[in-house]
């Protein structure tokens, strides 16, 4: 079992090298944490690129639930093989958490209550949470995995606090999931460096 964490800027080439480190293998589940927007062209043409250049016969799993996919274990997966998990992206995965979980709103804003008795958990401990989910199931996990992810600490500070908080959560999350992982990767200008291998 193999974990391994792939991390480049935009257009780096983290995911064709990725996607290069599992070509090899019987059956791959690819998870795809993207939520499909029709309205914005130009991401549907992303995902849709990504969706030409896979083999025909990995299975496409379209879920920001990579917890659950990473502790199905392999004597229920129905496979003569077990599946290669490559997990594409964190960087999309946070992005969309961070909007199922209110938080682009303004900060320290507080949460509204359903009811007097039942108040609403904030947004940052809502976020918080899931991501603990998603490292205690990277470090428990006996599947051989791969997971893409934006690095986004060498860039120009943003100047709004939201671009600020998802540049720091990313960040924190790619060193939890690097710690997790055996090989960390990293690219740019489409050349992949290795960072770590306790293989």
């Amino acid at each position: 079992m193999m974990r391994t964490l792939v991390l480049g800027g935009a257009r780096s080439g983290k995911s064709t090298h990725a996607e290069q480190l599992v070509m090899g293998a019987a059956a791959v589940d690819y998870v795809a944490t993207s939520a499909v927007n029709p309205d914005d062209a130009e991401w549907v043409e992303r995902i849709a690129l990504h969706q030409a250049r896979r083999p025909g016969h990995w299975r496409t799993l379209e879920t920001a639930d990579i917890a659950s996919v990473l502790r199905t274990p392999s004597a229920l997966s129905g496979e003569a093989v077990e599946p290669v998990v490559l997990v594409d992206c964190l960087g999309v995965w946070i992005t969309r958490m961070m909007d199922e979980c209110g938080i682009w709103e303004e900060p320290n804003s507080p949460a509204e209550p359903t009811s007097p008795a039942e108040p609403v958990e904030a947004p940052r401990a809502r976020l918080q949470r899931r991501i603990d989910e998603v490292v205690a199931a990277v470090e428990q996990t006996r599947r051989e995995v791969v997971f893409v992810s934006n690095e986004v600490g060498q860039g120009v500070v943003p100047a709004h606090w939201s671009g600020r908080f998802f540049r720091d959560q990313l960040g924190i999350l790619n060193t939890r999931v690097a710690a997790a992982c055996e090989r960390v990767v990293f690219c740019t200008a489409g050349i992949p460096m290795t960072l770590k291998d306790a293989s």
